[in-house]
């Protein structure tokens, strides 16, 4: 296999990722798991993740949420870090970066994401 294709970035990724190839499908299907519960949809599909980078040792994701307001704020940290935990290697530290700019955004959204709230 050409060494460039293995670490071409998708056409269409959901988020910015750093790391081992071999760790990014998992990590997107684990956060493809945590639901956003105010609007029902995966927290990957509205948006909310900024990028995810992973080292030998450290998984760091960047998020944000819709609003400061967001009452489901600690809920979804957590289950990040549940399904993170499944999906890493054992031993790896999971960090999980709350950041407020740049603002989210509607245009943030997936496809899947605008059709589901009929934007």
């Amino acid at each position: 296999m050409n060494a460039n294709l293995a670490t071409a970035t998708p056409a269409e990724a959901p988020f910015p990722y750093e790391g081992p190839e071999a760790l990014r499908q998992p990590i997107t299907d684990a956060l493809k798991r945590v639901v956003d519960p105010e609007v029902a949809l995966s927290i990957v599909d509205v948006g909310l993740i900024y990028g995810v980078t992973a080292t030998d040792d450290r998984l760091h994701v960047v998020l944000t949420m819709t609003s400061a307001a967001c009452p489901v704020t600690d809920l979804i940290i957590n289950d990040i870090e549940t399904e993170l935990d499944r999906a890493a290697p054992p031993g790896m530290a999971i960090d999980v970066e709350l950041v407020w700019e740049p603002p989210w955004t509607t245009n943030r959204m997936s496809a899947r994401a605008k059709l589901f709230m009929s934007w």
